[in-house]
């Protein structure tokens, strides 16, 4: 997984649009995106323009396993 960042949000939109169905992805409200190396030669074909930022960290390509505490039983 790699991570990259669109030069724009209107390019983030559009990526937001054409990925679903085509490749896993994980996105973050700052621009930053966690796609499969195999996305990036397709999103440039799209003509959607964005940086390498590099490899993914593990903590962006794990889920969250936890369950957030349960309320105390009174």
């Amino acid at each position: 997984m790699i991570q990259i960042r669109f030069d724009s949000g209107a390019e983030q939109r559009k990526a937001l649009g054409w990925l679903p169905g085509r490749y896993s992805f994980k996105s973050w409200p700052d621009g930053t995106m966690v796609v499969p190396e195999e996305a990036l030669p397709s999103l440039a074909l799209e003509g959607m323009s964005f940086s390498v930022e590099g490899s993914a960290r593990y903590e962006q390509i794990v889920p969250s396993v936890r369950n957030p505490a349960s309320a105390p039983i009174q």
